[in-house]
């Protein structure tokens, strides 16, 4: 919190003071001033601010001097001090060079101040230099040799083309632009040049005035001893200066401090004749003689600027690859082309601060240039490589961004693609979205493999960042029109493998809709290609965010991946890996299907209300259930009419063979005892009762009375039973309806109403003759026609008395026993 009040209180305090300074001047008409970045000028008296041009959002820099500054000085003094100001601009205006200061707004003056625009500085080199200096704006070894000779480029031009003497290179006046470049600056007390009647240069030499004020004339301690022993002013004078200056670069102050004691100036000049230095300790060995050589009292002895620029100090690799960007411009494509492919052994021996702010500059402006483009972009990403991201977000993106745009020449996406991780990992989320996807999606469009595969190997790497729909219609489309169209192997393979990376971030119902169903419409059989498909069906199915569903699993996975298995070229390992999808596929088809069809099958169970059909089946199952485990008893009770005689001994029950195609059933007479049932139990009226009571009364008829808890056990069982089970029990008459027939037998035959031997006597048919059935059993309604419920009949059950009982057991004994033979004799 103490920070961020502490940098409103000096936003507040800027603002405060650029709206008391600089309203009316108008330079504001034009520029956005900012926040204060620097000092240079005469006493550091011109303020530098950070600002940028209304119309065209150009960067800039604004200087402001401020007139209360020289409040207290005198009348004469301050007119003399604001005309040399006026005169420094004027005349920094007029000149053009590469190392001189760039005015991009002339000088505009209001009551309150004087203000100019410049292109960007950074600092004075009197901000950057000294103890007090702050670690980030201390210059480096190759930044100071390589700033010398721009500035010994920028007097080689002063002196030799503009025939100007600058008078006044000190540390105040000379500025750093925002590319690390070392610009002449403070014209304040140059002299043009003169010519003299006999047509030789000459520069006017003004003296030192004690009555004026010491800022407005140029400092005694950069000043040439010939000026105060002599009266000469010639360029060499800015030589001497030019060399005072490089020892306070590197001592951080110059030779001896003066002020405004002119006296002590001259006789310092006086010790100068004696070659009497300080000590040179700080300064560079290989530079060392040159300096003592531009401190020389005389002006004659100092060594000229072309001559100082072969001197050892300066031929330091890094020295010469700065150089070398500074006359760029000055070179064709092919020599540029081989500089910037040595380039990238070079950048990493630099600081990091000179390539950002001294090469980078001079990289980007090769972006217009297309054809160099492949040549500069590899060191571009080199620097941004070593950048953080706030770097490379405001001196890198914003250069970037175009060239995502470009497709031609071809290799720029190429590049692009080799460094996608690092453009992935600098560039903001949002930046990727609206630059580097489009890049993407032009480099699957082209006709490169190599951009392709590459393309694909890195766009699965930040899938995250794709939106649903951008990575619906745009992305997958785009796979899938590659995979099916590339005659290369290795492209159809990548876009698999890419899907299969991809499929992660996808939803369940976009891998069933688009994924699957295209791999069905991948003609090509190649090995790779077919593993890569089954490695999308792996990944589908064990996904537990994906998921492939029965449905598909049996209608379209299965069958497409059988064909497959018996592809060509397959190895061992491959089939088995096939094989095995296969039947993983297959076991989760039928437990997921026996578990749907369980599920149902327990909800129908649940849900089906119970009818009087399914009611009675589960009476006949119980009632059956109980009399297998009464020991056969109804084959008992079938067969329990053909015993001849009662007897005490129970005999063995016989059991009805299996029935055999094209035999007759075959029936025993078994002397048996009948087995006396079990005593009723008392139980709760079923709905089968219920259901017979309601029919009987529906019919009018009475309900049968229930059994005598008392009756023998074997009144059920005396009866006539027919063998076959299409011949109803009441179908065969009585015995005790015959009793006094006397129609005895002695075998079947005389029961046979098809015997031939016989006459057929109708008179006397026999009654135990097999008789039609008074109802049909099979069309009980008499073959349509039908009879109303409420008007049927139905005979009564009534059970036998006792006396029945036992006329039917004395007839049972008349009956003669039959054989086997007789038997036999009847069923053939």
């Amino acid at each position: 919190m103490d920070m961020i009040n502490k940098f409103y209180s000096t936003a507040v305090q800027t603002v405060s003071t650029l709206s008391g300074v600089l309203p009316g001047n108008n330079v504001t008409r034009e520029y956005e001033v900012l926040e204060l970045t620097s000092t240079a000028g005469v006493g550091l008296m011109w303020k530098v601010y950070n600002g940028y041009k209304k119309s065209t959002k150009q960067e800039v820099s604004v200087f402001v001097f401020e007139k209360k500054s020289l409040e207290r000085w005198s009348r004469d003094d301050r007119e003399t001090m604001l005309e040399t100001l006026r005169r420094g601009v004027q005349q920094l205006t007029k000149i053009r060079h590469p190392h001189v200061l760039t005015v991009q707004h002339p000088l505009e003056e209001s009551r309150d101040s004087l203000a100019f625009a410049t292109e960007p500085v950074f600092a004075s080199l009197a901000n950057v230099v000294g103890d007090s200096v702050r670690s980030d704006k201390k210059l480096y070894d190759v930044e100071i040799r390589h700033g010398l000779l721009q500035l010994f480029d920028g007097l080689q031009f002063l002196h030799n083309d503009a025939k100007i003497v600058h008078r006044n290179i000190c540390a105040e006046t000379i500025v750093i632009n925002k590319n690390r470049s070392w610009k002449l600056f403070g014209f304040d007390f140059s002299i043009a040049n003169q010519p003299a009647t006999d047509g030789t240069a000459h520069w006017p030499c003004r003296e030192h005035s004690t009555s004026l004020h010491v800022l407005a004339q140029p400092s005694l301690e950069y000043t040439a001893p010939e000026l105060a022993l002599n009266g000469v002013n010639t360029p060499d004078s800015d030589l001497f200066s030019l060399g005072v200056l490089i020892f306070t670069i590197y001592t951080g102050k110059p030779l001896k401090m003066f002020g405004s004691d002119y006296s002590g100036f001259r006789r310092y000049a006086n010790e100068l004749n004696q070659r009497k230095y300080p000590p040179m300790n700080a300064v560079p060995n290989e530079l060392t003689e040159s300096l003592k050589a531009l401190l020389h009292p005389s002006a004659s002895l100092r060594p000229k600027l072309h001559e100082l620029k072969q001197i050892v100090y300066f031929q330091d690799v890094g020295v010469k690859t700065l150089s070398y960007l500074d006359s760029l411009y000055q070179w064709d494509n092919l020599q540029k082309s081989k500089f910037y492919k040595g380039l990238p052994q070079i950048i990493p021996t630099l600081p990091h601060r000179v390539n950002l702010h001294s090469i980078l500059p001079y990289l980007v402006k090769e972006f217009i240039n297309s054809p160099m483009i492949p040549f500069v972009l590899p060191n571009v990403l080199l620097i941004a490589e070593m950048s953080s991201q706030r770097e490379y977000c405001d001196h890198i993106l914003p250069h970037l961004k175009p060239i995502f745009k470009l497709t031609d020449p071809i290799q720029i996406l190429l590049i692009f693609m080799q460094k996608m991780d690092l453009l992935l990992k600098l560039t903001p989320a949002e930046d990727v979205k609206s630059s580097v996807l489009p890049l993407l999606y032009r480099s699957l469009e082209c006709d490169m493999p190599q951009i392709q595969e590459l393309c694909l190997a890195v766009l699965p790497t930040f899938s995250t960042l794709i939106d649903y729909n951008a990575m619906k219609n745009s992305v997958l489309p785009r796979i899938k029109k590659l995979c099916l169209q590339s005659s290369n192997v290795s492209v159809k393979v990548n876009c698999l493998i890419s899907i299969g990376k991809l499929l992660e971030n996808l939803d369940k119902w976009l891998v069933l809709d688009e994924i699957l169903p295209f791999l069905q419409q991948i003609q090509s059989r190649e090995p790779a290609i077919v593993m890569a498909i089954i490695g999308i069906y792996k990944i589908a199915m064990t996904n537990t965010k994906l998921g492939i569903t029965k449905d598909v699993m049996a209608h379209k996975c299965i069958p497409f991946l059988v064909p497959l298995s018996v592809e060509n070229g397959l190895t061992i390992a491959q089939f088995n890996t096939i094989v095995a999808l296969i039947k993983d596929m297959l076991s989760r088809v039928e437990q997921e299907q026996r578990e749907k069809l369980q599920q149902l099958s327990t909800i129908q169970r649940d849900n089906k209300p119970k009818d009087a059909s399914e009611i009675l089946a589960n009476e006949l199952e119980s009632s059956s259930v109980i009399s297998s485990s009464n020991g056969n008893k109804v084959d008992n009770d079938m067969f329990s009419g053909f015993n001849s005689t009662p007897t005490s001994t129970p005999t063995p029950i016989p059991t009805l063979a299996p029935v055999r195609p094209k035999e007759q059933l075959k029936i025993t007479h078994t002397s048996m005892t009948p087995t006396p049932l079990p005593a009723p139990v008392a139980s709760k009226p079923d709905i089968l009762s219920s259901l017979m009571q309601s029919n009987l009364s529906g019919l009018g008829a009475p309900a049968p009375a229930p059994a005598p808890a008392a009756a023998p056990a074997q009144a059920a069982n005396n009866g006539w039973h027919s063998a076959n089970p299409l011949v109803m029990n009441h179908q065969l008459a009585s015995p005790q309806q015959q009793a006094s027939s006397n129609n005895n037998f002695s075998s079947l035959d005389d029961l046979d109403p098809f015997a031939k031997s016989k006459p057929n006597n109708l008179n006397g048919a026999n009654l135990y003759t097999l008789q039609q059935p008074n109802v049909n059993y099979i069309y009980p309604m008499g073959h349509g026609q039908g009879q109303p419920m409420n008007k049927m009949t139905t005979p009564t059950l009534q059970p036998q008395t006792q006396q029945q009982q036992h006329q039917q057991t004395t007839d049972n004994q008349n009956f003669n026993a039959l054989s086997q033979q007789d038997i036999l004799n009847f069923l053939n």
